[in-house]
């Protein structure tokens, strides 16, 4: 495969739900192992942008190109092996509450592979050994915090060896520490399993850590794409504004904050 491979491709994306229009031009290609974060005011349409993309939301016009298909022309059963293909990590984790952790993680591949009990133990100890939580495979949703149900929802995401990874909110709801370590696990399932991957969120900080490229979703088109520091420098207002209430928030820490010298340089070289 080459590098420069496009994996995502949207052209012309639209969609309106009534008389509302949310997505009303949206074009993004995105390359083999990138991954580009989505910036937005809530409820503009990021997440819709999501689930066009997985072929949970029918768009009203336009390309939704994933590995070569467009997934609105896809039949049911084509729609369905891509999507083995697609990972979605949810807000909440989205864990079945009345199966432990270890049973979370069996469900998929039972559900979608041939593989035998031994080698489904070995893929379920393999990924919870990536991200950091092997002693808890026993345990009930209930009794994990949050930082670890989002966890354990990254590796039953990435048990299945997707191509593509769809974030929606990490880190919403998590402490500036458990932020952190979460935007650091995403950057190493990105080094370790090669994925493309696109990053919805309202946290700059993780915004920082895990962007190759940043968009801004506005009237429901995208901002030209732009690294963080090239968008923290954009003449665009509306598109500076995200930044700028970064620096403004004495909690957000980021002023001294290189990643590009310190985690990408530990988790990507």
């Amino acid at each position: 495969m080459s590098e420069t491979e496009t994996v995502i491709d949207l052209e012309h994306l639209k969609k309106s739900f009534g008389k509302s229009e949310i997505l009303t031009d949206i074009n993004l290609k995105i390359n083999r192992g990138e991954t580009v974060v989505t910036l937005g005011k809530s409820g503009t349409g990021k997440s819709v942008t999501l689930k066009c993309i997985v072929g949970l939301i029918k768009p009203d016009s336009g390309k939704v190109k994933v590995l070569g298909k467009n997934i609105p022309d896809l039949s049911y059963e084509e729609l369905q092996y891509m999507r083995k293909k697609i990972g979605f990590v949810f807000q909440s984790g989205a864990l079945y509450d009345s199966m432990s952790v270890r049973q979370n993680l069996e469900f998929p591949l039972m559900r979608n592979t041939d593989l035998s009990a031994g080698d489904i133990n070995k893929k379920v100890e393999e990924v919870l050994n990536d991200v950091g939580l092997s002693k808890a495979i026993d345990k009930m949703p209930a009794e994990l915090s949050g930082g670890m149900r989002k966890r354990i929802g990254v590796a039953r995401t990435i048990i299945m060896n997707p191509e593509v990874m769809l974030w929606d909110e990490p880190t919403t709801g998590l402490d500036p520490e458990t932020t952190r370590d979460i935007s650091h696990l995403i950057v190493r399932m990105q080094r370790k399993y090669k994925v493309t991957s696109i990053v919805v969120t309202h946290d700059m900080i993780c915004a920082k850590i895990v962007s190759d490229k940043i968009v801004v979703l506005k009237d429901g088109a995208y901002s030209e794409p732009g690294t963080y520091d090239e968008l923290e420098n954009s003449k665009d207002e509306f598109v500076r504004s995200f930044f700028e209430e970064v620096e403004n928030d004495e909690n957000a820490e980021l002023t001294n904050y290189q990643p590009s010298s310190i985690d990408k340089k530990k988790y990507r070289n």
